[in-house]
């Protein structure tokens, strides 16, 4: 830090999560641009002075487009592009695709960004909830150096439910929507039953179809019950007032 007396490092008192870490660094930052980017360097600091080149232009929001995802697995490539449309098709705002946690920030963006109060965040849908004059510039983003990625499957999977359910309500009205088509489907079926006993006489038993019927519509009903757990699960956890983070040691210049 002699050479670098600018250089601030938060120290948390345990791995909090990326979103928690990335607040973290927000929250402490106090430039008058902000550029997160990943400690392994794989995205390129160089582009980093044609981002200030837009910001000196007036844009308070210069963002790092990857133009290829030419390093990614097949999985990882089709995961992301179903998120993205799937995210995009029951949410407000859209997130742009392709676009990490990598983008300049005007000082002015992330004192809004301070002001909100949630705990269980989703960055990238926070971001582009904020708005301000955005610009978006490509770049190729290169090869992986050394090591691997840390972000499991599983992982990726609870930050998509995470997203979802922090920006968009579509999934409990969707239910609403089942409920009432499988209710007008179970009425019009029973009229057919009772018009064919009362025209023809023939009774129909039905014990197959009805033990389907019975496990189908149970399993809507758990689905249905998993999904609200979601928002009330987020809900709960809300509710606590949690911080994101804790801090362990701030480490400056005056600490030499």
């Amino acid at each position: 830090q002699s050479h670098m007396p600018f250089i601030k490092i938060v120290d948390l008192s345990r791995n909090f999560g990326k979103e928690a870490a990335l607040t973290a660094g927000l929250e402490y930052s106090n430039g008058d641009v902000v550029v997160p980017i990943d400690v392994d360097l794989q995205d390129p600091p160089e582009l980093i002075l044609e981002m200030l080149k837009k910001w000196n232009e007036g844009y308070e929001v210069v963002l790092a487009h990857r133009v290829d995802r030419e390093y990614d697995t097949l999985t990882k490539k089709t995961s992301a592009s179903l998120f993205y449309k799937l995210h995009n098709s029951l949410a407000r705002p859209k997130i742009p695709e392709n676009v990490g946690d990598f983008r300049l920030m005007d000082r002015c963006v992330v004192e809004a960004l301070k002001t909100l109060p949630e705990s269980r965040r989703f960055m990238k849908g926070i971001f582009a909830w904020l708005g301000f004059r955005t610009y978006s510039i490509d770049y190729a983003r290169p090869k992986r150096a050394n090591g691997n990625t840390k972000f499991s499957t599983w992982y990726l999977w609870n930050l998509a439910l995470e997203a979802i359910t922090s920006f968009s309500t579509a999934p409990l009205r969707v239910w609403t929507y089942i409920g009432l088509t499988v209710s007008f489907i179970s009425f019009f079926y029973a009229t057919l039953i009772i018009l064919r006993v009362l025209l023809s006489g023939v009774d129909l038993p039905g014990y197959a179809s009805l033990i389907v019927a019975i496990s189908f519509l149970g399993g809507l009903q758990l689905i249905g019950i998993g999904i609200l757990g979601e928002y009330l699960g987020r809900t709960y956890i809300e509710a606590k007032r949690r911080p994101s983070f804790i801090i362990r040691k701030i480490y400056t210049k005056d600490d030499d």
